[in-house]
């Protein structure tokens, strides 16, 4: 016993002393960092000292799989790091999609070799290269989404999209420019394809392209279908279109027309060409996910099938040609030098995009009534569209419009519960309202002699045929403004891109000689945009935008439906205890505006709960469009004329 009394007092005290809490002086435990080496080579403007050959089967449509096959020299044995692109041209963010690569193998002929994932870099592949080995070959799979919750759906059974980013590897440490390399395509039995690559041969359904550099290829990428047509627009340009069926190919010439004049519109603005050929891809369809991406010889559009066939139901989406193919002057050729980047890791700086994307918006809109793709009224109706959404959007009271230039990084393109509130790429949109104040700027104080063509025809334009990549600054852009006309363009441009405001910039359109009102009738522009969009845009009233079903896709911060409690998750069931319809809705908002009238009832659900809300709105309806105020022509009159005539485009 006396030796258990000992032992008990023991550990009762080893006890205390472990449970009592440690002192300051001990402190918790604390790791030491531990610095991993970068094992990626930085890229270097030096040749790189071999080739690649890409191979790309694309025939099984019907899974959306596209196997490769790619051959790249190695410089030497030891550790050769490949990377899949991740920062893509165009994107404005770090949307390579590696997730979608599967499958990957390396051989030096038949011996299988080791690789590994760089830990801290995902998009960086370390292969181990034996002595005597010159060459490698990779093997794997681009398995492209199958649904839209995948991602964009690049492949259907009748056309397809092929990205080569997508479908490539390349050497780190060289400049992409410096990287040759021969691309081969096996596609579907009879299937057609538009790029801006020219072919150097063909065996049966296989296509083996010249031989370009990898930035080159990136930058071409490549629609094919089974059903397709190609017209020539002029002596360099080229329209290639695929569509989910053949009947959605038919276009008359007054429409073909529309795009050719599109092209002699686009080089009068300019003055020259920044390419030497330029292939539009258009997709007609509704079963491919749609696209817009600028490329400095070509572009991928993606717009409803109906393009050609509901050519006088409205303009829909023919607004997207002008704007991508403005970018081949702005935003490829001339491009901000945070936007440059020598290789597709190497992260983008989108602090200019104001102008990379603003002032292709703005010439977009321009071309599109100069080229009559649009009609004169359309693109007045579309600013009044513009200006009135943006002086709704709160968010401009907390977040200024540069900021919004690093959106794509932040939020991916992803949606948002509250767009007004939170702002989107307003760069886009508010960046073109401002350079449509620049324009009536520099013809008020040019006495109507200059305009901001003048600027786009000195700061945009080049040697003609010039495809290669002229970067600037914000410093070129105030340089270049002050040379065509002396102004305080640095007192201009920082109130509206750094401060924040209440209400948009809308000074334009009075300088065009217009002014934003509201009326309860909609243009044909907003008509056709409800129409096929099925749903009803009450933003300017009650503040929200409501589909056909009943379901709220938006609610404007401090507007109606904001404090009636509604958000993007509910759905009208109800309209003052009828069925849900557009226009059960309309109605409600019109016959509200008598004041005896009840406020406007609306049952609504939210997953499995339903609620009951009004809204004492007394406004009814309430849409914008511009009206002129001065009998004269003003700038936005003559800004949106056409500037070629038949015989000076050679038109038929």
């Amino acid at each position: 016993m006396r030796f258990a009394r000992l032992i008990v007092p023991a550990l009762i005290a080893s006890y205390c002393l472990i449970a009592q809490p440690l002192t300051a002086q001990q402190g918790n435990s604390k790791p030491s960092e531990e610095v991993y080496p970068d094992r990626i080579p930085e890229a270097q403007d030096k040749p790189f000292p071999g080739s690649m050959t890409l191979k790309v089967d694309a025939r099984d449509v019907e899974r959306g799989i596209f196997n490769v096959e790619q051959t790249i020299s190695v410089p030497q044995p030891g550790t050769f790091t490949l990377l899949y692109p991740e920062w893509l041209p165009g994107k404005h963010a770090p949307r390579g999609e590696i997730e979608k690569l599967a499958g990957l193998m390396f051989f030096a002929g038949d011996q299988k070799l080791r690789w590994e994932r760089d830990p801290a870099y995902v998009y960086a592949f370390h292969v181990t290269v034996p002595e005597g080995v010159d060459k490698i070959t990779a093997r794997f799979q681009f398995t492209s989404a199958t649904k839209p919750s995948q991602g964009r759906v690049v492949v259907t059974p009748k056309m397809m999209n092929l990205q080569w980013n997508s479908m490539s590897l390349y050497p780190a440490g060289y400049y992409v420019r410096n990287i040759p390399v021969t691309a081969t395509v096996a596609w579907p039995d009879g299937w057609r394809a538009g790029t801006a690559l020219r072919r150097e041969s063909k065996r049966d359904d296989t296509i083996t392209y010249g031989t370009v550099d990898y930035e080159t290829l990136v930058d071409s990428p490549v629609f094919a279908g089974a059903y397709f047509k190609r017209w020539k627009l002029s002596d360099r340009v080229w329209l290639n279109v695929v569509a989910d069926a053949p009947e959605y190919l038919k276009a008359s010439k007054e429409y073909i027309d529309a795009h050719r004049r599109l092209v002699a519109e686009a080089v009068h603005l300019f003055g020259s060409q920044q390419y030497d050929e330029y292939d539009f891809l258009l997709a007609l369809t509704d079963e491919m996910g749609s696209i817009g991406l600028e490329h400095h010889r070509s572009s991928e559009n993606g717009v409803d099938r109906e393009y050609f066939t509901e050519w006088d139901k409205g303009v829909g989406r023919r607004g997207l040609l002008p704007h991508e193919m403005t970018h081949s002057w702005n935003g490829k050729y001339r491009r901000p030098s945070g936007i440059w980047t020598p290789d597709y890791r190497t992260p983008k700086r989108d602090n200019l995009l104001w102008v990379y994307e603003g002032q292709t918006q703005f010439w977009g809109y321009v071309l599109s009534a100069r080229s009559g793709l649009y009609s004169k009224q359309d693109v007045l109706s579309a600013l009044a569209s513009i200006a009135a959404t943006f002086d709704l959007r709160k968010g401009r009271e907390w977040r200024p419009l540069i900021d919004t230039t690093h959106d794509p990084v932040v939020a991916a393109r992803k949606p948002k519960p509250w767009t007004s509130w939170q702002r989107t790429e307003a760069y886009y949109n508010e960046g073109m309202l401002i350079w449509l104040e620049a324009d009536g700027i520099i013809r008020r104080e040019s006495g109507g002699t200059k305009s901001l063509q003048d600027f786009a025809r000195a700061f945009f334009g080049g040697r003609d045929g010039d495809w290669g990549v002229v970067t600037y600054d914000y410093g070129d852009i105030i340089n270049t403004l002050n040379q065509i006309q002396p102004y305080d363009w640095d007192g201009f441009f920082q109130p509206r891109l750094y401060s924040t405001t209440s209400e948009a910039p809308k000074n334009g359109l009075a300088l065009g000689g217009y002014r934003l009102a509201y009326t309860p009738e909609q243009t044909p522009y907003l008509r056709d945009r409800e129409r096929r969009g099925k749903n009803a845009d009450h933003s300017y009233s009650l503040g929200m935008t409501v589909r056909s079903n009943g379901n709220i896709s938006s609610v404007i911060w401090d507007s109606p439906a904001f404090y009636a409690g509604l958000t993007n998750a509910h759905k009208i069931i109800a309209v003052h205890e009828e069925d849900f319809s557009l226009d059960t809705l309309k109605a409600a908002i019109n016959a509200a505006r008598d004041g005896d009238a009840p406020p406007i009832t609306l049952l609504v659900k939210k997953g499995e709960r339903y609620k009951t809300v009004t809204m004492d709105y007394r406004g009814g309806l309430r849409y914008p469009r511009l009206e002129k105020i001065t009998e004269e022509p003003g700038g936005l009159d003559l800004l949106l004329a056409p500037q070629v005539t038949a015989q000076e485009q050679g038109a038929d």
